[in-house]
């Protein structure tokens, strides 16, 4: 009887590992089940909750993952301008525009950067854009811009305040209390107002405005105040004399305090001394051309 012989037949060996491979197999597989039992156990969620979650997290991705799709290939907002127009053609788009707030400075200027939104529809006007479009205007101090639906923009104004005349070297400007410029003004109409000059004079305007709050009863007779080598005030008055404040905001304080105390007892302004130079903290240097020549008077606590 015929027998057949298999070549290349599995030795022992190969078996034998074979089937210890196999069982490490079964090993692992019996010990990975025990720990998803045992963190299930742990887990203060049901299986079917557990399933319920995953399967809301791949939802959620792949909704996530359209919409990106979606917004790189312009679907998204194409979507919101056909949106808009539909909007627009049931009557929500601008034809009205209405300006609060505006009692200095030209309005027609706001409306030119305003009325560039008429016949846009509602949902396109970029609000934000508008804004910062208005706060470039050099009387805006602040803007508010809304929607008041259907057709109508609404701009709310806050105006910055006029302050003083600065004095430039081709020209006059007018300044708020920050020194931000405002607009150019004529010599006519500069008249009446604090007119300030010198170099840097502009950054200083706040410095002056509490350097002037020191003597409230000589600041509306203040005319003039010129800031001198960048350090120092020299302040002429309505009736054309000067005085010479010293540097530093604390001296130059006490010394206008003083000069204001001076005046009150002794009527300083609107008499014959055409300057007064307190810079010396100890002693007021006065100036008349009319007057005998005389030494400097003690300043009677002219300086701090």
């Amino acid at each position: 009887m015929a027998q057949t012989i298999r070549r290349h037949g599995a030795t022992v060996r190969r078996q034998a590992r074979r089937q210890g491979t196999q069982a490490k197999v079964r090993q692992a597989k019996k010990q990975t089940s025990g720990l998803i039992d045992a963190l299930m156990r742990w887990l203060p969620f049901t299986e079917e909750q557990l399933h319920t979650f995953f399967l809301s997290a791949i939802i959620v991705g792949a909704l996530a993952l359209a919409w990106a799709v979606a917004s790189y290939a312009g679907l998204i907002a194409l979507a919101g301008e056909q949106m808009a127009y539909a909007a627009a053609g049931a009557g929500f788009e601008v034809r009205k525009v209405e300006v609060h707030g505006v009692h200095r400075m030209n309005e027609l200027k706001v409306y030119e950067r305003v009325l560039g939104e008429r016949n846009r529809a509602m949902p396109l006007v970029d609000l934000h854009e508008l804004r910062n479009s208005l706060m470039e205007l050099s009387w805006v101090k602040d803007a508010r811009v809304s929607r008041q639906l259907p057709d109508t923009i609404v701009v709310d104004i806050v105006e910055r305040t006029p302050h003083a005349v600065l004095r430039k070297p081709d020209r006059l400007v007018l300044i708020d209390d920050e020194g931000h410029i405002l607009e150019p003004v004529s010599p006519a109409q500069a008249k009446g107002r604090l007119v300030i000059g010198g170099p840097g004079a502009q950054q200083q305007v706040v410095a002056l405005s509490t350097l002037l709050d020191a003597a409230p009863a000589l600041k509306p007779q203040v005319a003039q105040a010129e800031w001198i080598g960048n350090r120092r005030w020299n302040l002429t008055f309505n009736t054309g004399q000067v005085l010479a404040l010293p540097q530093g905001d604390k001296d130059a304080a006490g010394a206008l305090m003083s000069f204001a105390r001076l005046d009150g007892v002794n009527r300083l302004l609107g008499g014959k001394v055409v300057a007064f130079d307190m810079r010396n903290p100890s002693r007021i240097y006065l100036r008349c051309p009319t007057c005998r020549t005389q030494p400097a008077a003690p300043a009677q606590g002219a300086g701090t």
